[in-house]
């Protein structure tokens, strides 16, 4: 069956979401437990007049997310490839949802490309998270290329850095791969997960680019923030905070909390500094929710200098309980209409005794 519902996210984005359900085997389990969040729409199509029901659709009642059952009969499958296929349903979310445990199942959507795989049972309260953040993503993202449209054009990387953070970060790279190597080695054997983390950043002009990182927490911390948000560092003054750092993170593994005190998780970002999504010096690039936060006149200049590894902040409070968020803005403010090659050599130069923070933050 498919049941088509509305997810009510008018406070958080002023739109309405539309969501629809593919299956038969977990419908009423499933739906049920979403009825606090999501506004049914009691309309009913068959699984297998899913592909009908969206062609019938104009642009504007497409749904945006797609909940969709596996099935023996790998239906679901030909069910996907045909949304893939059709130019019109690409932003369309698809997620899978499994009555039984399969893994060739899951490692088949992954190929599929799916946003996300579920088995049952599983806590349902994480399904909404993530459909909230699917739905947050698709929206966010578009937002953020408008905005490097704009200001693209206000900053463009001096010579004489790009060629410093070519060579630099080369160097680095070829001198420590034995390193680098014996790292990706005992994270992969302390914990189970891929070695490196990869996520969406916003650097310089809200550029969205993929930044790496020596795995440091459990697999699954993205999904808990929420969850620990009470924790954060940075309590926001007003309102929601914009960038998030807990104290003793739960998340992290073992290994994790030797990797961040040493900044030895960073030392992939040099790849990012060879590509040139960021350089050696410069203000953090952002996690698109902490990005989103910092639109507003007086914080997006922040986004107007170079992305960077290090940083103003990084040597003057990284570690420190008392370190405010207004703190770390005007910091990343100040850095984006100063910064110089000789500031940048100071910040280098004072990286190294920063290295070993004192604190598990």
């Amino acid at each position: 069956m498919v049941l088509t519902h509305e997810l009510n996210l008018s406070q958080q984005t002023g739109l309405n979401v539309k969501i629809a359900y593919a299956g038969s085997e977990l419908k009423d389990i499933v739906i049920p437990n979403l009825s606090s969040k999501f506004e049914i729409d009691h309309r009913t199509l068959s699984l297998n007049t899913l592909e009908q029901y969206l062609n019938e659709q104009s642009l504007l009642s497409l749904p945006d997310v797609i909940l969709i059952e596996a099935d023996n009969k790998d239906q679901w499958v030909d069910v996907i490839r045909q949304v893939k296929q059709n130019p019109l349903l690409l932003g369309i979310i698809i997620v899978v949802i499994s009555a039984f445990s399969n893994r060739k199942w899951k490692a088949r959507a992954m190929e599929l490309k799916v946003h996300d795989f579920y088995t049952y049972p599983f806590p349902l309260e994480d399904l909404s998270e993530r459909l909230s953040f699917l739905v947050k993503f698709k929206l966010i993202k578009p937002k953020l290329s408008f905005l490097s449209q704009i200001i693209d054009v206000t900053y463009k990387t001096p010579v004489y850095k790009r060629i410093f953070d070519i060579v630099s970060s080369g160097t680095a790279l070829l001198l420590l791969s034995p390193f680098l190597l014996f790292i990706a080695l005992i994270v992969r054997l302390e914990s189970k997960g891929p070695v490196l983390y990869k996520s969406k950043r916003v650097g310089t002009g809200y550029k969205i680019f993929n930044f790496y990182k020596f795995r440091s927490m459990r697999i699954g911390a993205d999904q808990e923030i929420t969850e620990l948000s009470a924790l954060n560092q940075y309590g926001a003054e007003v309102g929601k905070s914009a960038f998030i750092k807990i104290k003793n993170d739960p998340r992290i593994t073992k290994l994790g909390y030797f990797l961040r005190n040493t900044s030895i998780d960073e030392l992939p970002q040099l790849y990012n500094v060879f590509r040139g999504d960021m350089s050696l010096v410069g203000n953090r690039p952002l996690p698109l929710y902490e990005a989103e936060m910092l639109t507003s006149n007086e914080w997006t200049q922040r986004f107007l200098g170079p992305a960077g590894l290090t940083g103003l902040w990084q040597i003057s409070k990284r570690g420190k309980n008392e370190m405010s968020e207004y703190e770390r803005k005007k910091l990343d403010n100040f850095y984006a209409m100063h910064h110089s090659f000789w500031l940048d050599i100071k910040i280098i130069l004072k990286t190294f005794p920063a290295l070993f923070q004192k604190e598990k933050v």
